[in-house]
């Protein structure tokens, strides 16, 4: 198996690479000044299966690019088999139409990667159960929330604790997470959203709050939403506040609006690389390499058993 990366995150397709035994096959990629981009595979790749690890945060358009260049030049190279490995899948909140004359730009996204001819896509904690619909080839959806419950354990964090969902869209997914961790109790807070504005306010909690609060969710994009939540649950008694995202989504003023608020400790995964400027105190990144090379090692597998 030959592992590829895009320039989204190197770090992971190495540690992944790593896993598996293998180094990250040579690539270029090269910028022209007006933007377009042109890569060129850099390795025999005929009957081989592939690998591209590129997730698709900011600059998503261009890293969708790379993505879909890799993996054409892949398959015109003679590959076997191209599996797209984009822990953070780009656009995935754009999965309906939300208002008249809309695209819906998660199925553009799903055709252009089948057009291209990937034979299979692993991405993690998508934002709709429904996501792995849209595709007609196969479609791997992995969960941090194992990562997680066993960093919850070994920090010592159950005892008196309750896990919160910061909206009840999560609600699936903090009662997975209560069954991983033997029951620990649950909470859901409700959040009203101004439609002109935008602005958030958390407006009630169904569930009862302890000395510690592990708020879980999929990503954190400004952070306004999730310091909104501390500062509902610090109100209400919460001593301690510890975060559980999955995808470090950060925009420009969200390190600094975490590492100033009443969250103790923010734990994110490596699905989209956090550079040094937007790393902060609290902030400790967990890695899903693992997961990823474990779930690419079954595949194979389970081709070489048919």
């Amino acid at each position: 198996m030959k592992v590829f990366s895009g320039s989204a995150n190197f770090p992971l397709a190495q540690k992944i690479a790593q896993y598996l035994g293998e180094t990250v096959s040579p690539r270029e990629l090269f910028v022209f000044p007006d933007g377009e981009r042109r890569v060129q595979i850099q390795e025999n790749v005929v009957d081989e299966d592939t690998v591209v690890v590129q997730p698709t945060a900011t600059p998503v358009d261009s890293n969708y690019m790379e993505l879909f260049f890799l993996c054409d030049s892949l398959k015109r190279s003679g590959a076997r088999s191209v599996t797209a490995v984009v822990p953070y899948l780009g656009y995935q909140r754009q999965d309906h139409v939300f208002r008249d004359g809309e695209a819906v730009s998660l199925a553009v996204i799903v055709k252009m990667l089948e057009s291209i001819g990937v034979d299979r896509v692993i991405s993690c904690d998508l934002h709709s159960i429904k996501i792995p619909e849209f595709f007609t080839i196969p479609m791997t959806h992995l969960s941090a929330l194992p990562l997680f419950a066993h960093t919850i354990r070994e920090e010592n964090l159950l005892k008196n604790s309750v896990l919160i969902s910061p909206d009840m869209g999560g609600i699936r997914r903090i009662k997975q997470m209560s069954e991983m961790l033997d029951g620990l109790p649950y909470a859901v807070l409700e959040k009203d959203r101004n439609l002109d504005t935008g602005n958030v306010a958390i407006v009630r909690i169904e569930g009862e709050v302890a000395k510690r609060a592990l708020i879980v969710d999929d990503m954190i994009s400004s952070g306004g939403t999730i310091v909104k939540a501390a500062d509902f649950l610090r109100q209400r008694g919460v001593e301690e506040i510890v975060i559980f995202v999955t995808h470090a989504v950060f925009s420009k003023e969200a390190p600094k609006l975490l590492q100033e608020s009443l969250i103790t400790k923010v734990y994110v995964t490596d699905s989209v690389y956090v550079s040094e400027e937007k790393r902060f105190a609290k902030l400790e990144i967990l890695s899903l390499a693992d997961m990823m090379a474990t779930s690419l090692r079954d595949h194979e597998v389970t081709k070489q058993s048919f």
